[in-house]
């Protein structure tokens, strides 16, 4: 059998019978599920021709390139698409066995990563030969691209392109910062194709002006059976690379250092990423401006026209632009939940670190657990759903670091200057008795309102407020369950804010305790503190979501638009909250807190210390 045929009919069996189940199951809006792969057929064409252009990518060091495709077509339909896989070639001793006996030969390990409909270019149905434009990334594999006619639901595998590669597919790629356990330490984590066998990974950092250092980098991994179902262990899979983190140590507060990722072979040579800085963080209490980014729900986008996805997180290459443009007064980066929305397709992981690389290489990109990336039956997740397509919480607990005591328990505090951040995993139990709420009780009591004046608690799902409009139907106007054990905490350690996602709009509360406002004010709120204002803000790339056409009194703005929040911390009596547009970057809505540290002393409502009349 010649080796395009083999090719041919490897891209066909790619799609494994997972897909369809999955398509059944609910997970459809992820682009790549909604391929019915059982209703492919074989209907290679000779006249059909397809040449990928250059074939050698990263010439330059680059981590991204375009590549042109050549299409030529004799007989274009509007139903014709371009399937992008990786790698380009399969091996068939290592690729996975689907379920339900349906497995096919020849056994397929490639990947799809994205498609394309060839009608995108306003030629192409007038003749048949166009060129299609894809901004393809290293993900340690060659690529190749099939033409697929009869749409995604019946597709005819029509021909094959030439690979295109990387020139070293193994590079360091991506780096993401965290913050670690202590406010003097920053963590460097990043992608590569080097195992440890093959090279020893490292950070080279220093301070302007001062020798440079090298820190070690641990490595992780995960295989396919770490994941807990399909697509994730099926047609979803694809080799992950290898995650190395590094923690560098006792930081000077607010200096910037230049860091560089690098792997020593075993050959003797190094290799090296390009030059990055970061700007390491303030003391703890520190009074200097502290500005504060916060977002839910983002997702992945397309820059070269791949609809297909972009019509599934629709604002998610906007909120990251406006982020970028904004990032010489960004500090940190919250990102609250449903990160990617690869639902069990692993090649969007690398996709989406991608697509943040300029923000996450540059300040803190800290994370939180959401639904897509942990949920999935038996696995010890609060809800038996299976929205993580099978992943349940691996890749994210792995590829991303965040200084939690047990990684698989997404909770978490970290302090930033005068913020304190109580992180909470609304995909694990968060009611009274349970260990998270000890973690959440405890991380809202230990913090010092004198240093650290601005309490921040962060949860995916909304345990607050929200009048979503499934909330509304269930007359809750919150997350079943959700703030019964919680707001007597929020109220009694006197919660400045509350961030959700999980609903995709945005929306402000009043200062509110019991479902009641304590403050009748909008725009500014000084003085002694009320109640927690609660704000979601889940609308920062995946479709919207409809509010209730119930308008409590509590809710006090309402936008069903893209967007997120910044904070700005001025000093220890002055925090400005502003919510901006994501096609913008405009202010949609502002507010103003003022409180001196005697107002957070002051006795308010189920939040007053004890008192003798003793003298």
């Amino acid at each position: 059998m010649g080796r395009g045929l083999v090719v041919l009919l490897c891209l066909l069996a790619l799609f494994s019978s997972s897909l369809c189940l999955d398509h059944a199951n609910g997970r459809g809006d992820q682009a790549l599920a909604q391929i019915n792969i059982y209703e492919t057929s074989l209907a290679l064409d000779s006249s059909v021709k397809l040449h990928a252009s250059p074939q050698v990518l990263g010439s330059q060091g680059e981590d991204t390139e375009w590549v042109n495709l050549a299409i030529s077509n004799p007989k274009p339909t509007s139903d014709d698409w371009i399937g992008v896989f990786s790698p380009a070639k399969f091996d068939s001793g290592n690729c996975w066995p689907t379920t339900g006996g349906k497995e096919k030969t020849p056994y397929i390990c490639s990947s799809p990563i994205k498609y394309m409909y060839c009608n995108s270019h306003p030629d192409y149905m007038k003749s048949g030969n166009v060129i299609l434009k894809f901004q393809i990334i290293n993900q340690r594999a060659d690529i190749s691209f099939a033409l697929f006619s009869s749409g995604v639901k019946t597709p005819h595998l029509l021909g094959v392109s030439n690979p295109v590669a990387f020139v070293n597919p193994k590079a360091p790629l991506y780096p993401r910062l965290a913050l670690g356990k202590n406010w003097d330490e920053m963590t460097v984590t990043w992608t590569s194709g080097y195992n440890i066998d093959e090279a020893v990974p490292f950070i080279e950092w220093s301070a302007k002006g001062l020798p440079a250092r090298r820190s070690p980098a641990g490595t992780l991994t995960f295989n396919r059976n770490s994941m807990c179902g399909n697509p994730a262990r099926g047609v979803g899979w694809r080799d992950p690379g290898f995650f190395h983190t590094a923690f560098l140590k006792e930081l000077w507060p607010n200096r910037e250092y230049i860091y560089r990722l690098g792997h020593d072979l075993v050959n003797g040579s190094t290799v090296w990423s390009k030059n990055y800085t970061f700007v390491s963080s303030p003391y703890p209490g520190q009074d200097s401006k502290q500005r504060v980014i916060i977002f839910g729900d983002m997702g992945k986008g397309e820059r070269d026209g791949s609809n297909e996805y972009n019509d599934y997180q629709p604002g998610s290459l906007n909120t990251t632009d406006q982020v970028i443009k904004d990032l010489k007064d960004i500090d940190i980066v919250f990102h609250i939940g449903d990160l990617t929305y690869s639902n069990g397709y692993l090649s969007q992981w690398d996709q989406f670190t991608a697509q943040v690389e300029p923000i996450a290489s540059t300040v803190p990109y800290m994370i939180a657990s959401g639904n897509h990336e942990r949920d999935w039956p038996d696995t010890g997740s609060f809800y038996a759903g299976t929205d993580s397509g099978g992943e349940c919480g691996v890749p994210a607990e792995t590829m991303f670091y965040f200084p939690a005591e047990n990684r698989a328990k997404f909770w978490y505090r970290t302090d930033y200057g005068m913020f304190r951040f109580c992180v909470a995993d609304s995909e694990h139990d968060w009611r009274e008795g349970t260990e998270q709420y000890k973690f959440i009780e405890n991380c809202l009591a230990t913090v010092d309102r004198k240093t650290q004046p601005w309490l921040i608690f962060i949860a995916h799902r909304v345990l607050g407020y929200s009048t979503n409009d499934w909330y509304g139907k269930e007359g809750t106007f919150e997350e079943p369950m959700g703030r019964e054990s919680l707001q007597k905490l929020w109220q009694k350690y006197k919660v400045d804010l509350a961030f959700y996602g999980h609903v995709h709009n945005y929306e402000r509360t009043c200062p509110i305790y019991e479902s009641q406002c304590v403050n009748n004010d909008k725009d500014h709120y000084s003085g002694t503190f009320k109640g927690t204002i609660h704000v979601v803000v889940g609308g920062a790339g995946s479709h919207l979501s409809p509010f209730s056409s119930l308008v409590p009194k509590w809710s006090l703005v309402r936008d069903y638009d893209f967007g997120f929040v910044k904070l700005t911390a001025s000093d220890h009596s002055s925090l400005l909250f502003e919510y901006k547009k994501s096609s913008t970057g405009q202010v949609y809505d502002s507010f103003n807190i003022s409180r001196d540290y005697r107002d957070v002393l002051a006795c308010t409502h189920d939040s007053c210390e004890p008192t003798t009349s003793a003298s």
